[in-house]
Formats: structure tokens, sequence, C-alpha cells
């Protein structure tokens, strides 16, 4: 399940708490500049998981006790929808885990597929993702759910995420570059038009995978789909801030030190950190 709207009636046209975002590190803070960008009053609460990333090369049992963690730990600040900006959390979470969260919320998994349907031409869909989410098979299940036709080729890249959290994000690097086409020259050679980068982290790598890939195929953003969603969401349910707010206040929280936080994150954000980082324990 990727989404849960709220069972309860909306009964204001505003609503001034602040939206939730998760990730396994800091591949979320991709969602997080998109959402910074579609909502410049909106506050904003930020949790990575820097001490026990990477989830994918994880068990379901553990991604869903740590995503469990997560959550809570967000809905002490009193968020008004959580997003799973995890790729590998999306797709190993049960309907009754969603069900149980008491406000909105969605992953990156049915956005992300939603977006690749529509931009395919020959129909044929890649999706690279962590290890455990290629496992889930999540996004194969979910493409075939709309469009039973779609051809769907999955590929598991396990090393991207720790060279993203380690900052081998640059064009020519050449341990990054050899690496993408290790993953992908199957890819390729198999002829999808769209590739899906099924995790938060991986659009950090989008230069170097989009130059591999070659111009013909589409690159889909999953965080991007999702913090797209959440803009559509939150104006249809009213739950938008208020116009007369201030600018949106950020809130950082690492379950590691946050030594060179500041210095990764605005590698993923292309700006200077805005707002408080605090280090936290989880579990």
């Amino acid at each position: 399940m990727q989404q849960k709207k709220p069972s309860f009636p909306c009964h204001s046209s505003h609503d001034n708490r602040p939206i939730g975002v998760f990730d396994s590190g800091l591949g979320g803070l991709t969602t997080f500049k998109e959402l910074r960008r579609l909502f410049p009053r909106e506050d904003i609460v930020y949790f990575g998981d820097t001490g026990r990333v990477p989830y994918g090369t994880k068990s379901r049992e553990i991604i869903r006790r740590y995503a469990r963690q997560d959550v809570e730990f967000l809905l002490q600040h009193q968020v008004k929808m959580v997003i799973a900006a995890c790729g590998t959390v999306s797709a190993n979470i049960s309907p009754d885990f969603a069900g149980s969260i008491p406000v909105p919320f969605t992953g990156v998994v049915g956005h992300a597929c939603a977006a690749a349907c529509a931009a395919t031409r020959r129909g044929h869909i890649g999706v690279a993702a962590t290890p455990a989410t290629i496992r889930s098979a999540a996004y194969e299940k979910e493409l075939k759910a709309l469009s039973p036709q779609i051809k769907v080729s999955s590929i598991p890249c396990g090393l991207f995420v720790p060279l993203v959290e380690n900052g081998f994000i640059q064009r020519d690097d050449p341990i990054t570059r050899l690496t993408v086409e290790r993953y992908l020259a199957p890819m390729r050679s198999s002829g999808v038009d769209v590739l899906i980068l099924g995790c938060t982290h991986y659009p950090l790598l989008a230069d170097i995978i989009g130059e591999f890939m070659g111009p013909e195929v589409t690159l889909i953003d999953s965080g991007k789909a999702a913090a797209e969603y959440a803009r559509q969401f939150l104006t249809e349910q009213g739950m938008l801030a208020a116009p007369d707010k201030g600018p949106g206040e950020n809130r950082f929280f690492v379950s590691d030190s946050i030594e060179g936080f500041s210095e990764v994150a605005e590698i993923f954000l292309g700006e200077t950190i805005r707002g408080e980082v605090r280090q936290v324990s989880v579990g």
C-alpha cells in the first residue's frame, strides 16, 4: 500500500502542522528538496536513520520494524502527513502498517509507477532499486496492476546507496561510473525506454545514469513523484499551511553523528542547510 487517505473529515481549509519525511539515510533529502520547492510555507520535519543505513540489504522483518520506529518518531512532532521517502520501506510495508498510522501516509512506489506508465512509449519499463526492493517485486506488481501488458526489467543496485551516502556522485568519478556501467549494462541492452530510480538516493546519480542509458531512456525520480502527490493531496484536503503563514521552517534529525551531515546534505540539496539539525535515538 502506497498511500492512506485520512478517515476523518477535514474541518479546516488550512493546517499549519509540519509534513514528516523519513528515509533510511540522506536519500530522502531529494524528496525534501522537491517538497520545499512545492511548499515554500510548509514546515518540514526530516528524519534520516543514518545509524542503520542502508535498509536495502536487510530482511523485510527488520525493515518493517525500523519503519514503524521512524514513523513513531515523526508522530511525536505532530506532523499532519508522513512520507516514506524510501523505496525500500515503501516496497516492504504491509497494508496493516499503513492503515495503523493516524495521519495520511504515502510511500514512493505507486506514484513512480504511475509516472513511468505515463512516460513509456514502447511499454518496456526498467526498475533500478535496492536488493530488498527488488526481492519484494513491489514495483513489478504495481506496474502490472496499472498496465498488464507492460514489460518490466528489474536490477538490484546494492552499491548505489553507500556511494551516494559517501559523496561519490561527481559525474566524472571513475568508481561510480564503473559501478553504474556494471549494474545497468544489461538494462540498457534490454531496450527499456523508461527507468525508474526506485530508491530516493539514486537521483543523485541521475547525470551518470542518464548519460550511460542514453537520451532515449526517460528517468523517473520516485521521490519527486511522491512530492507531487503530496501537493495534490494536501491541496484537495484543505490541509495546506495558511496563506499568511511565514516561510516554512526545517528541522532535521539523524540517528548517527551530525558531524559531516551539513556537508553531505548540501550535496543532496544543492544549497546550504537551513534549519535545526539534531542527533536522536530511535528504537
